[in-house]
């Protein structure tokens, strides 16, 4: 039944909102790019640069200066630049998840929010390719050491190490991301190379459209071509950041050693990727007038997962406990116990409000339905899931097995800086993508429409009124 919530009407199992038309999703979702910038854009536009250019202003004084200028120390080796790269690569996993998975299972209610998802994918996996290289400190000199490729030093990278197993995995996962994303494009490339009526404007959309047509031989290709590279992403969400956890898990040392790690980090990423990706949308459906396409039914459903991954999260949490008391190892204890309780105990508590009691506010369907409610959560488990990463890599490391090894591990105006600047080169690029390209898939949505009779249902009809087969 309907309900206000925040001065929107919430309608259960209704996609597109508004009484829209066929002819008027072409309309509303090409507005942003055949029209001039808002304000509001431009705002955060140079607002993102300007962070941006913080970071890389940072990260130029730090390549000659060298190292020195961050807070790394015996034995904190990895600092917050490993924690930033964890954090990008999960971010980027609920485009392929919402894309993908959801696809194969053919939820209707993916259709207004995985071409954002795919996007942030895209600029979240280059995002967190960026700290393996600058972490080198030089990468005129280093980085090239960084790739296996045939070479006439006779000395190739160690192929054991996981941190060259996150190099194929990584390397793989962009490529089908871009490639899935790429595909899904092109239908509504090829409508907006129709609508375009600038010369320049038309020719780039013609190339990009690849000669789309519409026919029923291309749609049948398509969705071919589309079901296939579903198929092979499918596989990515629980491979990509298992090997990346796999940095930690084959370890010796006490906190990382864990078999728990590879499924804790795969709920650990979709939790925040879905975190992030409500976040983009409540900004985007605000910014270009999407509220009848990016609707609250669509962000209710990410909020039911969002609490679903955090209480699997939540479990991992105590899990971890249980193991480290259970298996006997006092070393191993003593890593759990000083997570929680040791220097660091403050950033542990920041990790587990966030990823698991903020989020349990969700069982409440006002909550669940509430624009600014959903924005602040998501906020709050993408900050959590930050310390997160930040706990498992620091607390594991600063105290060892040596009493006089030990040493508290303090990031500098440089380690934050330059993760600060991380973010300004992601939305850089998200909002660039808002700008030049479809931000929902169009095709989808008349095809989600079709089935409902070729026209959105305004907000103030009843549940009785829609057709028993939506």
């Amino acid at each position: 039944m309907p309900s206000s919530t925040g001065g929107e009407q919430y309608v259960a199992d209704i996609w597109v909102t508004g009484g829209k038309t066929l002819a008027d999703v072409n309309d509303d979702i090409a507005a942003p790019i055949e029209r001039f910038p808002t304000k509001k854009w431009w705002v955060c536009f140079i607002t993102a640069i300007l962070v941006f250019s913080l970071g890389a202003a940072l990260s130029t004084d730090m390549f000659t200066s060298g190292l020195g200028v961050l807070g790394l120390n015996q034995p904190n080796g990895w600092g917050v630049f490993i924690v930033n790269f964890v954090f990008w690569v999960g971010i980027g996993h609920a485009g392929t998840l919402i894309s993908a998975i959801l696809f194969l299972f053919r939820q209707k209610w993916r259709t207004a929010i995985n071409r954002s998802a795919e996007a942030m994918t895209i600029f979240a996996v280059t995002t967190a390719l960026i700290f393996p290289v600058i972490h080198t400190g030089r990468p005129w000199y280093a980085a090239f050491w960084l790739l296996p490729y045939p070479n006439q030093r006779h000395l190739w990278v160690n192929f054991r190490s996981p941190l060259l197993w996150d190099v194929f995995a990584v390397g793989t996962y962009f490529t089908i991301s871009l490639v899935f994303w790429f595909v899904g494009l092109v239908p509504d490339l090829a409508s907006i190379r129709d609508r375009a009526k600038n010369p320049i404007r038309k020719f780039i959309y013609t190339v990009l459209s690849l000669g789309w047509r519409g026919s029923n031989k291309s749609w049948s290709h398509y969705e071919i071509a589309y079901m296939l590279l579903a198929g092979l992403s499918t596989p990515l969400v629980l491979s990509v950041h298992s090997v990346v956890s796999f940095d930690f898990a084959v370890s010796n040392l006490p906190g990382w050693h864990t078999t728990i790690f590879p499924p804790y980090f795969v709920a650990g990423a979709v939790f925040s990727g879905f975190a992030m990706v409500v976040t983009l949308l409540v900004i985007a459906r605000e910014m270009f007038n999407l509220k009848n396409y990016i609707t609250l039914n669509h962000l209710e459903k990410m909020n039911k997962i969002i609490m679903a991954t955090g209480m699997m999260v939540g479990y991992a949490y105590s899990c971890e406990f249980f193991i480290a008391w259970y298996s006997g190892s006092s070393f191993e204890r003593f890593a759990f116990i000083n997570r929680a309780f040791g220097p660091y105990w403050w950033a542990y508590w920041i990790m587990a409000t966030c990823n698991v009691m903020i989020p349990q506010v969700f069982w409440f369907k006002k909550c669940r339905t509430s624009i600014p409610i959903m924005f602040v959560i998501s906020l709050f488990v993408n900050i959590g899931m930050w310390f997160e990463r930040f706990v498992i890599v620091v607390t594991s490391l600063h105290r060892d097995f040596l009493p006089s090894n030990w040493r508290y591990y303090v990031p500098t105006f440089y380690d934050w800086g330059i993760t600060l600047g991380s973010f300004g080169w992601f939305f850089i690029w998200f909002l660039i993508f808002c700008r030049v390209l479809p931000a929902i898939a169009m095709a989808e949505v008349k095809g989600v429409m079709a089935v409902e009779g070729g026209t959105s249902h305004s907000p103030d009809q009843n549940k009785s009124e829609v057709p028993a087969h939506v």
